[in-house]
């Protein structure tokens, strides 16, 4: 991959298309065209500890990587009701693996993406102690999702390297795909959230570290009582459009209390061209709250 491909990053090249979201005690949150956010919990952010994100074998492509499989996801869903899905992590020797790291206070993050990008759920499965994991997943539109899992072995021969891998799965019915929002920079959630997005400079180089910045206001004032949210003030991740590859955008900015925003900082390293979905979550007032962010990344 060549590491001088430029990601642009402005107005012109930027889709910012808010939603809310709900998100329990147990990591529950629902497709992206919810009208309305709800409850949640603390929840994702920090730096991720010891788990490496990036280079191509961890877009999240495939079930399997170093030995590690994904197993037991359905290959099918009834669309528009809540489903339980069940599923295994094995190891190298085909064995469930059971012992994983914490990473953003959960064991293991699960994420349900639609083919088009437009439904979103980040979840947090429970595992039972033979190493079945089960999550919750809100209703599904019609058409081709794909689910993540990112977790970091405890032990064994991936002990400390974090993963990333998924599986396909259909909910019933003919799919009608929704184009993204068109490009914008700022944009104002139903209850009155403003969020601006950007970089120094205007740009980001692919394969390279860059800071992204993203800006909270509401009602025209600086907004400064964000809630952590797994451990951080926000949660981040992209995917590609048309292959859904998976990224994860790292936060940097220190918590403290209940006293985040207005503005906050990301490591950023998006891999390939074309276009990224992102999704910024952050919590106030105990309801949680998603940023859908559209950027094109220029080859």
């Amino acid at each position: 991959m060549n590491l001088r491909r430029t990601l642009t990053l402005s107005a012109a090249a930027t889709a910012l298309a808010l939603t809310l979201a709900a998100c329990g005690s147990s990591g529950h949150a629902v497709p992206m065209n919810s009208p309305s956010s709800a409850p949640g919990s603390s929840l994702p952010g920090s730096s991720m500890p010891g788990m490496d994100m990036s280079g191509p074998d961890t877009d999240g492509l495939s079930d399997t990587l170093d030995g590690y499989h994904l197993t037991g996801l359905p290959g099918t869903l009834p669309p528009g009701q809540d489903s339980t899905v069940t599923f295994r992590i094995t190891g190298p020797d085909g064995k469930p693996v059971t012992a994983f790291a914490t990473e953003q206070t959960k064991q293991l993050h699960f994420y349900a993406i639609r083919g088009d990008l437009t439904g979103f759920q980040h979840l947090h499965p429970t595992l039972t102690a033979d190493g079945t994991w089960t999550a919750q997943v809100s209703a599904l539109q019609s058409g081709s999702w794909r689910f993540f899992t990112t977790f970091t072995p405890s032990s064994g021969p991936g002990a400390g390297k974090g993963y990333v891998l998924s599986g396909t799965a259909t909910a019933g019915g003919q799919q009608q795909t929704v184009p993204l929002p068109a490009p914008t920079a700022t944009v104002t959630t139903p209850d009155g959230y403003q969020v601006t997005a950007g970089t120094p400079g205007g740009h980001l180089m692919a394969g390279m570290e860059h800071q992204l910045t993203v800006t909270i206001s509401k009602d025209g004032k600086p907004v400064t009582d964000l809630q952590p949210y797994l451990e951080t003030y926000a949660h981040l991740t992209a995917f590609h459009t048309g292959d859904q590859a998976f990224a994860h955008l790292h936060p940097q900015t220190a918590v403290n209390g209940d006293h985040g925003g207005p503005e906050l900082t990301f490591h950023a390293e998006l891999p390939k061209p074309g276009d990224w979905r992102l999704f910024l979550q952050f919590q106030t007032g105990g309801r949680l709250h998603t940023a859908a962010l559209t950027m094109t990344a220029e080859g």
